[in-house]
């Protein structure tokens, strides 16, 4: 069974656990809805749907005509995130009366393991660095030909509301439950929505942000989309040096767009005092990776100028 980051962590007795959690995925729209599988093993070969078999009607007599779907085997491995977070005990015995040194230290570290996952989320990219996992961007492949992969030109263009409905469409099996984008990108939508005459709906997360919703589908921004993508012939050549930026469609689920990680979720780990210096370290520590079960689950519309 799939579970969030949220879900999961309330299966957990460990209360600082919970609230860490809480404040890793209270600004963080990835992590609020994207399920998480747990495998055992470090890793998962799985068969990626690319094509669904073909169907026809018969008369009495015909031969009838073998077809069958069409599948990539895909293989990805569990990666290790993480940092050590060390606490004073001078510190942490003297200040203790004005808050809790440990868990604001924790906190802040959590937080950062938050923003590593989001931005290799994106940009990750195992042929690059093989710590890494493959991210949004690899998955779907952004610089190939590709049914999932629309472009707004060759170079780029202004983006319209018709091209973000044509990147809705492309996504099949029920509409996307995320539009994931920059802020710039965000901002362009607003301003298109009101030169129509109208406005975006928004709706409050279990968080109380408010989310705008396209076509009902929430739009989550993620800060570390980059608008400074290049393309040329209509696909992407690169990341920085030009003024582009993209919007992703995804449908979260187990047979879709989801995270794989081991048993656990998260986990902090008490390491204790330190031999070297008068410090108690904790440990926090993810076996995370991403999996798309079938292309036809996750789009891209690159080339989004300003």
């Amino acid at each position: 069974m799939a579970l969030t980051l949220n879900e999961a962590a309330k299966l957990s007795t460990n209360m600082l656990l919970q609230g860490v959690v809480e404040t890793i995925i209270k600004d963080s729209p990835v992590l609020q809805r994207l399920p998480f599988i747990e495998i055992v093993g470090n890793g998962l070969t799985y068969n990626q749907e690319k094509t669904l078999p073909q169907i026809d009607f018969y008369d009495v007599g015909d031969t009838w005509v073998e077809s069958t779907p069409t599948f990539e085997q895909k293989t990805t491995t569990l990666k290790i995130m993480g940092g050590d977070a060390d606490v004073d005990n001078f510190l942490k015995a003297t200040r203790s009366n004005l808050q809790d040194l440990e868990a604001a230290v924790i906190e802040l570290k959590a937080k950062a393991l938050k923003d590593k996952f989001e931005e290799t989320f994106i940009y990750g990219d195992s042929a690059t660095n093989s710590k890494q996992f493959d991210g949004l961007r690899k998955l779907i492949d952004t610089t190939t030909v590709s049914d999932q992969v629309i472009a707004m030109g060759d170079t780029g263009a202004t983006l319209t509301l018709n091209k973000l409905d044509e990147l809705i469409d492309v996504v099949k099996g029920g509409k996307p439950e995320m539009l994931l984008m920059s802020r710039r990108s965000r901002r362009k939508i607003n301003a298109l929505v009101r030169a129509s005459g109208s406005m975006m709906v928004a709706e409050r997360d279990e968080f109380g942000n408010f989310i705008d919703l396209w076509d009902g589908i929430p739009v989550g921004v993620s800060d570390w989309i980059l608008d400074t993508h290049t393309l040329a012939s209509g696909l992407e050549t690169g990341t920085t040096g030009d003024t582009c930026s993209t919007i992703y469609a995804i449908q979260f689920g187990e047979g879709a767009f989801c995270g794989l990680t081991s048993p656990g979720h998260l986990q902090m780990e008490p390491v204790g005092s330190l031999e070297t210096k008068d410090a108690t370290r904790t440990r926090i520590k993810w076996y995370v990776s991403l999996a798309l079960f079938s292309s036809i689950k996750a789009a891209a519309l690159i080339g989004i100028t300003d």
